[in-house]
């Protein structure tokens, strides 16, 4: 079992830079692949980005925006959004996946962007 916590959502402007964190309770050596989703209200979770021994991915909206980074010391993973925009507000969630290919959600954090 993997527990997953996010937290960092808020309020910011347009233009504003917020910080997600999301700390993973497992030992990190059971933990392949770490990311971040969104959804908003009527359609489909989608991925924003993800890190693995791989690399890592974005989806093209917020390449050159945000950036996903990992701490296996501290079993977290970070993703700094810069350059916000108001179609970046989404309930963000966290996604942690075990080389066994187990999938584990956090309980979500909103981001709201005003323009």
């Amino acid at each position: 079992q993997v527990q997953v916590v996010e937290s960092g959502g808020g309020l910011v402007q347009a233009g504003g830079s917020l910080r997600l964190s999301c700390v993973a309770s497992s030992n990190i050596f059971s933990i392949n692949t770490m990311g971040w989703y969104r959804q908003t209200p009527g359609k489909q979770r989608e991925m924003v980005a993800t890190i693995s021994g791989g690399g890592t991915k974005y989806t093209d909206s917020v390449k050159g925006r945000f950036t996903i980074s990992r701490d296996n010391a501290k079993n977290t993973v970070l993703l700094q959004m810069n350059s916000l925009k108001p179609e970046d507000t989404a309930v963000y969630y966290c996604w942690v996946v075990t080389p066994l290919k187990y999938e584990y959600w956090g309980q979500g954090t909103q981001v709201t962007v005003s323009s």
